[in-house]
């Protein structure tokens, strides 16, 4: 094995973590993979529950959900004609799963480095953003150029929209769900201004009617589709490299000298300082890295499919907030993020074109997802104080009895 190469244990120093995220880090490894399965498991059942409330029974909408996803296409594999329902339904799922795989590898990658990541949402909308102007502008490339250019613009946006407030973190101490909180309304507040009447990247065909949206970007920068019509929101290679984050995501984190850092510095940075490691500059890099995850995402969404965005999907947007969850089921885990981004975006796409109003009451199905996904963080946090209570009841367990105090001689 080469120098640069980490070993593949994660680092455990004699002291215990001192991170909340090194203690969560501990006890998701106590739990192994019976917690994040019964916490999907109560989600759903808590959700069917609210479903059974209003009247309707939770196993139809429950199957309907899953054939609006087009999951029911695994049962003809072979069809895969996108005019036909299920393998539509299914790429349009894969969409959603790609965007999210990406928005959870940025919360799950800080999240190793001890640090909370919220600004998801912020650094997608810096992404969506430059891939929009580099789509619009630049017209003049050959495609793979412009497609390498968007895409890596993007990303680099996320990095540097995520890497501010992984600096204040580093240099003045100011706490990452605070600043990435802010950061998130400052990029909602930069895109009403990009794209609003008048604003610098309203396309110029949409300015004489007052529509607040940009302009289409060009034929150059659009991704290649590989499964469907390009026109009707095919499944494009941005799935493809998705699935390529969350390789590199793992091999950051288990083969890289990089890695082995960021893991030390979310166990426990006293002690990773201690052994020589740069807790600041870990500190900075771990959220630039995984701005880079979100911008790319955005990045994707508009090279992708959207191919224009407006002030009202600004504001309708919380595919950032989504990943939280997602990292969360996922246990920052490169394949439970993958597992967990699918099953949301399975219920996205699922609730909306799955339940019909006959089914549930539409209100209820649009918000269905959101239900789930809230039930999800609660029982994320639950299952942790479930765990953390069964091992301090164990050391109680295992304590030895008090010695007697002798009684002095009399």
């Amino acid at each position: 094995m080469s120098e640069s190469l980490a070993p593949t244990t994660p680092p455990e120093p004699d002291t215990p973590p001192t991170t909340v995220a090194g203690r969560l880090d501990l006890l998701h490894r106590a739990g192994g993979i019976a917690v994040p399965v019964s916490t999907g498991v109560f989600a759903f059942a808590i959700g069917g529950l609210v479903v059974l409330g209003s009247g309707h029974n939770p196993f139809i909408a429950y199957r309907d959900i899953l054939n609006g996803a087009g999951l029911n296409w695994l049962a003809h594999p072979w069809d895969v004609n996108t005019a036909h329902t299920a393998p539509y339904n299914l790429t349009q799922t894969l969409l959603q799963t790609t965007t999210l795989i990406l928005t959870g590898l940025a919360v799950a990658f800080a999240f190793r480095c001890g640090l909370f990541n919220i600004g998801g949402q912020g650094q997608y909308f810096m992404g969506l953003f430059v891939a929009s102007w580099v789509g619009t502008s630049f017209v003049n490339m050959t495609r793979p150029v412009h497609i390498l250019l968007g895409i890596g613009a993007a990303a680099l946006a996320g990095a540097a929209w995520a890497a501010i407030a992984g600096f204040l973190k580093a240099a003045v101490g100011a706490h990452e769900v605070i600043t990435t909180i802010m950061l998130n309304w400052i990029a909602y507040w930069i895109g009403n201004y990009l794209f609003q009447q008048g604003g610098p990247l309203q396309g110029a065909a949409n300015k004489p009617l007052d529509i607040p949206i940009s302009g289409d970007i060009a034929g150059s920068a659009k991704l290649p589709v590989f499964w469907g019509d390009k026109d009707l929101q095919g499944l494009h290679i941005g799935f493809f490299l998705a699935i390529a984050a969350l390789i590199v995501f793992w091999a950051i984190l288990n083969r890289t000298t990089l890695g082995y850092e960021v893991r030390a510095v979310g166990y426990n940075p006293d002690a990773a300082a201690y052994g020589g490691i740069k807790v600041r500059t870990n500190y900075v890099r771990a959220m630039a890295i995984s701005g880079a995850f979100a911008g790319l995402a955005g990045g994707l969404d508009m090279l992708g499919y959207l191919f224009h965005v407006g002030t009202s999907d600004v504001q309708a947007s919380s595919i950032g907030f989504l990943g939280i969850a997602v990292a969360l089921l996922g246990r920052s885990t490169a394949v439970g993020v993958g597992l967990a981004a699918l099953l949301f975006g399975a219920l996205l796409f699922g609730t909306t074109h799955g339940l019909q109003s006959n089914v549930i009451d539409p209100s209820l199905a649009g918000h269905l997802t959101e239900l789930i996904q809230g039930l999800v963080v609660l029982f994320v946090g639950a299952d942790l104080l479930i765990i953390a209570v069964w091992r301090a009841g164990g050391r109680l367990r295992r304590r030895p009895p008090d010695e007697p105090v002798a009684e002095p001689a009399s």
